[in-house]
């Protein structure tokens, strides 16, 4: 009886913690998808950190979208403190690029290994130029 109780209490547990994290409740199990945009003379760096889903890809659209609106030449996109992404926010990623201005390069800087390779699945490491650092993302031209 006492572990049909325990068993209960960690399923109700279990199920209390998702729901603050889906709600965004500041529990410290997540870290705010968009840490940063960061101006580097034309260009835009937006710094991105954490895991990036279906729970917070809606906020990393906006965001590049804002900063889409300065027309930068370049628009940076940090994955260096990225750890999990899903195909969700791969497809916020594509969107906002066809949704770009003509002449604004969106370019992706210093993902994981982990992302590299859901780029590579989701066949969409081809359609974006990915840089080891932002310092080569923001050198290059294209």
């Amino acid at each position: 009886m006492a572990q049909a109780v325990r068993r209960r209490q960690t399923r109700l547990d279990a199920d209390t913690l998702v729901r603050k994290v889906r709600t965004g409740e500041p529990d410290g199990l997540r870290r705010a998808p968009v840490e940063a945009i960061v101006r580097r003379n034309g260009d835009l760096v937006v710094r991105l950190a954490g895991e990036l889903d279906l729970y917070n890809a809606a906020e990393v659209g906006a965001a590049l979208e804002q900063a889409a609106q300065d027309a930068p030449e370049r628009l940076v996109v940090d994955l260096g403190e990225v750890t999990f992404v899903d195909s969700t926010t791969l497809a916020t990623l594509f969107e906002t690029k066809r949704g770009l201005q003509e002449g604004i390069l969106l370019l992706l800087a210093a993902p994981s290994d982990d992302v590299r390779r859901a780029l590579d699945v989701s066949g969409l490491g081809s359609q974006f130029a990915v840089h080891e650092t932002v310092e080569a993302a923001l050198a290059s031209t294209a």
